[in-house]
């Protein structure tokens, strides 16, 4: 099985959106996008800077949309109805509706309304992220919870991304286990902790209003790894995945049972490929970065038929 992976917040570069432009209905669809999120995403995916992308209001949408131009692009050009989807916390919606649990529009309404309860959430306290890099696993997990932190991303391949207050991230990186490195994240706040909980009830309220649908191929969750076969259940665990940490590691061995041959991640693509190589040794990857990646991920789900 090809495994289509859905990236999360950070994945976004300055400009990454101007490529895309170039494909026919490409624009109309981000202006459409544009109107459903509430945000500007052409004009900040083709000419804002990094401090403006970075915004937790502007980032969610604008990866989500990337992430559904991509699926639309691939799937005019390939058979893709026998691969899984799975999306790395916000990438999560493009999941969703790229598995046809919700519309495209509701995805990206969602998800603008999702950044801005969670860009709100994350003025109320002093808080943010760092990645943990290498070590032993146990040993790691021990020491974020010994400095009041939260493992918020446990991401497999060597990686576990610590959430909580700035100062207790800034201790846990003098207080490192051999061998480990601790790397800031350039995030407002937070996010899958409970300094997130203020968030979920204005994505509640906004779910309950949509339209939802079992999917319609072999979807996993976040929340444990395992595939979801039912929309509300999905849905359920979109809004409370705010505030509960990422299981990617879960996910990772979710697909080698499921006898994954191969991952393709969408765009802005290159995180979750790249701890697959770590963390599904021998998996062939391709990361849509750009339509000129799109033959390669045509290739690789040619190879799975």
């Amino acid at each position: 099985m090809i495994v289509i992976a859905c990236p999360g917040q950070g994945s976004q570069t300055p400009g990454f959106l101007n490529d895309w432009l170039e494909l026919p209905g490409s624009a109309e669809f981000l202006a459409a996008a544009s109107d459903a999120s509430g945000v500007d995403l052409v004009a900040h995916g083709t000419e804002s800077d990094a401090d403006t992308i970075r915004d937790t209001a502007v980032a969610q949408p604008l990866i989500v949309a990337a992430s559904l131009l991509a699926w639309r692009a691939l799937s005019e050009r390939a058979d893709t109805s026998a691969a899984g989807l799975a999306g790395h916390s916000v990438g999560e919606f493009a999941a969703a509706g790229a598995a046809g649990v919700l519309s495209e529009t509701d995805a990206l309404r969602l998800v603008g309304i999702r950044g801005r309860a969670m860009a709100e959430a994350a003025t109320s306290a002093r808080t943010g992220m760092s990645a943990v890099l290498g070590g032993v696993e146990a040993d790691v997990i021990a020491k974020i919870e010994a400095h009041g932190l939260t493992p918020a991303n446990r991401n497999g391949g060597g990686q576990i991304v610590a959430a909580g207050a700035l100062e207790a991230l800034a201790a846990l990186a003098e207080d490192a286990p051999r061998g480990v490195r601790v790397v800031p994240l350039q995030v407002a706040g937070a996010f899958h902790t409970d300094y997130m909980a203020s968030a979920i009830p204005t994505l509640r309220a906004a779910a309950a209003d949509v339209a939802v649908s079992d999917p319609t191929r072999p979807l996993w969750t976040n929340a444990d790894g395992s595939v979801v076969a039912e929309g509300d259940r999905f849905v359920e665990l979109l809004v409370s995945q705010v505030a509960n940490p990422v299981r990617w590691d879960a996910c990772m061995a979710g697909f080698q049972d499921a006898g994954i041959t191969g991952l393709i991640e969408l765009a802005p693509a290159g995180a979750l490929a790249g701890i697959a190589k770590r963390g599904l040794k021998g998996v062939p990857t391709v990361a849509i970065k750009s339509p000129a990646d799109l033959d390669a991920a045509v290739a690789l789900l040619a190879e799975a038929d």
